[in-house]
């Protein structure tokens, strides 16, 4: 599997996505990529992506107000656009006894505490890429990023997707876009599972910490997919939920976000080469 680590200082879990096989095709190089958030983005890191990348567009999956609070770093020539899959009312809808939210609000400085108290109340888990997928800001979002797919000139120069590690729900849009092109899953996991490469030393030092305290299982998954690691199963069950109710993949795109057969075509007519 091509492995198409960027190196963007200040930018964490950034790979583009060209050379991934489709088939009998390959992804073009250098149009698509995905990452984590820009706001810590050094002006080397800029630099690449205006010069070499030539960024045209640039998707945030973030919340709004992590859009407002904490502001990427300008790619001078690019646009930015908010697709906000989930926002702050909808990890609270989440919770089986919204009695926790007042609990959960206090401990939010505390960036350990509320991981802790996260994964106690349910906010933690495979469940959450099915709230990306199955709710309606998440299909609106998704929806809205192959429109931009759709209408962007590769030959001008490169989209980039993120949120705020570069693996969830910009892991979850990569999925999708991949089983669009009609990438199989092995392709797909592969590069969902690269961002344990990518932070292999963040993940590393999460795991060493939590087993000093005694936490194994699933808690201990779950605080270190909190802190920048993913789980195979964890899209495998996104991926199977899709296909016990959609079909496939491709039944979820068509029914949820109204691709269409020509949509297909120009997906892989725009980002695959023979």
């Amino acid at each position: 599997m091509v492995k198409n680590f960027i190196s963007l200082p200040g930018v964490s879990n950034a790979r583009e996505l060209g050379g991934y096989p489709v088939d009998d095709s390959v992804i073009r190089k250098g149009v698509l990529i995905r990452s984590g958030n820009l706001v810590n983005a050094k002006p080397e890191a800029v630099l690449t992506l205006r010069e070499t990348y030539h960024v045209q567009t640039v998707i945030d999956f973030r919340s709004k107000d992590k859009r407002k609070n904490n502001p990427n770093a300008e790619i001078p020539g690019a646009e930015s656009i908010g697709l906000p899959v989930v926002e702050t009312m909808d990890y609270a809808s989440m919770l089986k006894n919204l009695l926790h939210l007042p609990k959960l609000m206090t401990k939010k400085k505390d960036k350990k505490a509320v991981l802790e108290a996260s994964y106690e109340y349910g906010l933690l888990g495979p469940e959450m890429y099915l709230v990306f997928l199955l709710r309606n800001r998440g299909k609106k979002a998704f929806r809205n990023f192959f429109r931009i797919l759709l209408g962007n000139d590769p030959s001008k120069g490169a989209i980039l997707w993120h949120c705020d590690d570069g693996k969830d729900r910009a892991g979850i849009a990569t999925m999708l876009f991949l089983s669009a092109l009609g990438a199989d899953r092995e392709t797909i996991l592969c590069d969902y599972l690269y961002t344990n490469e990518c932070n292999a030393a963040v993940i590393e030092e999460v795991k060493k910490e939590y087993e000093s305290f005694g936490i194994s299982g699933d808690k201990l998954n779950a605080m270190i997919y909190a802190s920048g690691g993913v789980f195979e199963q964890y899209m495998n069950h996104a991926i199977d939920t899709l296909i016990d109710r959609y079909g496939s993949v491709k039944g979820y795109l068509q029914a949820e976000l109204r691709l269409t057969e020509e949509d297909f075509t120009q997906l892989k007519e725009k980002y695959l080469i023979h």
